[in-house]
């Protein structure tokens, strides 16, 4: 969802101002193939001398057509700027896909109630839903201001009545809640959606 968060983390690690794009670096090695009129032929003529001479690329944008040249430090320049920037893009991906951001995505807003809805599972995938659960609370909801927890069971289940502020402190009591909470008690057919209403009817809430 947040491969590059936008152009932000490109900004923050130079991709831009590198100049690294197809068409910032063909801005720099490239002279147009010009047409002049020759006035005996009464019309545009495209020059000859350079062909065979240059590689040739069509501007996508308007069809015109460029020559291509750079000097061989120029092009490893480009070559190694290139690969430490696919470096980077390979570690951006290794983040976005590790620990509780493989299952949960990046979560990006700074005021988000998470809805707790374990159906009928069995006690080993209780376990296993509250170690995902803790993990996302300790790596991720740290890092943004409110939060708060609501169980989908028979009896709507909340760790707080408001969202409250993100503090070392409070994570370690949602934690401490979440591994709390009785696996036997019953789950209704409406309670995801009153959970998700609940959850939606706190306007300070934005996910």
């Amino acid at each position: 969802q947040s491969l590059v968060s936008s152009s932000k983390w490109l900004q923050r690690y130079g991709l831009k101002r590198n100049k690294l794009s197809l068409s910032q670096i063909l801005a720099q090695i490239e002279f147009q193939h010009r047409k002049g009129y020759v006035t005996t032929l009464g019309k545009p003529v495209a020059s000859q001398y350079a062909d065979g001479l240059f590689p040739q690329c069509k501007r996508a944008q308007d069809g015109s057509m460029y020559n291509l040249t750079a000097k061989k430090e120029l092009i490893l320049h480009f070559v190694d700027c290139l690969m430490g920037a696919i470096e980077l893009y390979k570690q951006r991906i290794e983040w976005l896909t590790s620990e509780s951001r493989q299952i949960f995505g990046v979560i990006q807003e700074r005021s988000i109630v998470i809805v707790l809805d374990f159906g009928t599972a069995a006690p080993t995938e209780f376990d296993l839903c509250r170690d995902a659960l803790s993990m996302v609370l300790v790596e991720q909801v740290t890092q943004i201001a409110r939060f708060n927890l609501i169980w989908a069971a028979q009896d709507l289940m909340k760790w707080q009545q408001k969202p409250a502020p993100v503090s070392e402190h409070t994570v370690k009591a949602a934690v401490m809640w979440l591994w709390k909470l009785d696996h036997m008690t019953a789950v209704s057919h409406t309670s995801s959606a009153e959970a998700l209403l609940e959850a939606m009817g706190d306007e300070a809430v934005s996910s």
